[in-house]
């Protein structure tokens, strides 16, 4: 039930990103054949237009053809198309033998070459280049049999393709205009359908966060019928849980009050003779171990829906403790704790850990000994809250730093003490899944470095 981060949900697990991805790319596929194939047809109309251009033009001038007094044969201007007669009009025509030509009026001024000529009764389509201007040549060859010199003929009509070529370029900037335009409006509109439908799905995932910073105790109603049901059960998980736990402390309370009597009774009635003092240590120690064991097994860790920890209330709270209990030491304990600064989890586990670790620099320190706290909303969740325990003593060596946190293990076994205090630390970070760092301090002695689950609280001074 831990919520995702954020940015790593957006980033990859975002199933509003993946539904309209997987819209989007099919959309993106079906919208770009449909553009290949209306260019297609478009492409195959131009091309069926301009054939028939060019068959029309044949006709007109085959039929207008007629003999000329220098043997040649050339049609009558006014029986032709007028583009005919106008130079560089993109309609061109000719009619050629091998000793006779006839070129039209609107070839003048342009270098026109037509072609070789043909073979009776052939024809042909070609594409070709009059300074630099892309025609299509439709060419016929034909012979006059009533002629009195008869001669094979060969008819040529050229027409420019720029006016198809551009209507083409036209027609396909528009089409995907329309296309790209149709296929974000669309997108916008499946965008803000998923947004719609997903609304549930974010809210669920929002009081979740929600439930795991401590700001409500249980999701709420008002879900969809698919989504309802998941509710439900959430909340009876969360309900149930906080019920065990609190059964379970409770047994372990008992249990702990039951084996310290005996343990207190088992101590008084030791004798004083100096032979009975390792009992009694003994007695003592397992008196350590049980309480350990029982507040191990009783820590819950960070409980789903329980209210966040004021951290500077409860710093404040153990630093006036502390002043009194030594009371006899000149003692500084200098607090930098962010006002909005709030633990998630259990009160007691944190007023055991920061109380385990402020007493020991308390106890090692020359006489300053220094608290900080802050929230780093760059962290993951269990991480969050920096805590930072330090003093001016003769802090732990690189060596012991890593021993001292076993059970049972003392930096120095001259000073008495069961060596439970920083193992009891190091598996309450455990059980929140943080970090404890040990390291050296400007002050001169030792450094703690926590990581705990926390966040950002309203700050009290806007209030």
């Amino acid at each position: 039930m831990r919520a995702a981060d954020g940015t790593t949900a957006a980033a990859v697990n975002s199933l509003s990103r993946r539904l309209l991805i997987a819209v989007s790319v099919p959309l993106a596929l079906f919208f770009g054949v449909m553009m290949v194939v209306l260019d297609s047809g478009f492409r195959a109309l131009s091309e069926r237009s301009l054939n028939e251009l060019l068959e029309a033009q044949m006709v007109s001038l085959i039929a207008a053809a007629d003999p000329l007094p220098n043997g040649s044969y050339g049609p009558e201007s006014q029986t032709l198309d007028p583009r005919m007669a106008t130079p560089r009009s993109g309609l061109y025509a000719q009619i050629r033998s091998a000793e006779h030509q006839w070129r039209s009026v609107s070839t003048a001024g342009v270098t026109a070459d037509f072609g070789a000529l043909l073979r009776r009764g052939q024809r042909s389509l070609e594409y070709a280049s009059f300074d630099h201007e892309r025609v299509a040549i439709e060419s016929r060859a034909i012979r006059f049999e009533d002629a009195k010199n008869a001669e094979t003929l060969t008819f040529s009509v050229a027409v420019s393709l720029s006016p198809y070529e551009g209507e083409l370029w036209r027609f396909r900037r528009e089409l995907l205009v329309w296309f790209v335009g149709l296929m974000l409006a669309l997108l916008v509109t499946l965008a803000a359908l998923l947004n719609w439908v997903l609304a549930p799905v974010r809210r669920l995932e929002r009081e979740i966060h929600e439930v795991e910073e401590g700001r409500i105790e249980t999701l709420s109603s008002g879900y969809p019928r698919e989504l309802s049901r998941v509710a439900t059960n959430l909340n009876a998980l969360l309900v149930g849980e906080r019920k065990r736990v609190s059964r379970y402390r409770d047994t372990l309370g008992n249990l702990a009050h039951s084996l310290k009597t005996p343990l207190a009774v088992m101590r008084s009635s030791l004798p004083t003779a100096p032979a009975d003092e390792l009992l009694g240590r003994e007695i003592d120690r397992m008196g350590g171990i049980i309480e350990h064991q029982l507040k191990r097994a009783a820590a819950g860790g960070a409980l789903l829906g329980q209210a966040p920890v004021d951290v500077p209330a409860l710093v404040a709270e153990l630093r006036t403790a502390l002043l009194k209990v030594y009371a006899r030491k000149d003692l500084v304990i200098e607090l930098a704790v962010s006002p909005s600064a709030q633990f998630i989890g259990d009160r007691g586990d944190l007023t055991e850990l920061l109380g385990n670790l402020m007493d020991n620099a308390c106890k090692w320190c020359q006489g300053r000994v220094r608290l900080s706290a802050a929230v780093d909303p760059a962290a993951e969740p269990r991480q969050r809250l920096a805590l930072r325990i330090e003093d001016d003593g003769p802090g732990i060596s690189a060596a012991d730093r890593a021993r001292v946190l076993e059970r049972g293990v003392r930096a120095d076994e001259k000073v008495p003490g069961h060596g439970l205090g920083l193992a009891m630390v190091r598996d309450t970070v455990d059980l929140y899944e943080g970090r404890l760092i040990i390291g050296g301090s400007p002050l001169g002695g030792a450094s703690f470095e926590l990581r705990l689950p926390g966040r950002l609280g309203a700050d009290p001074a806007a209030t």
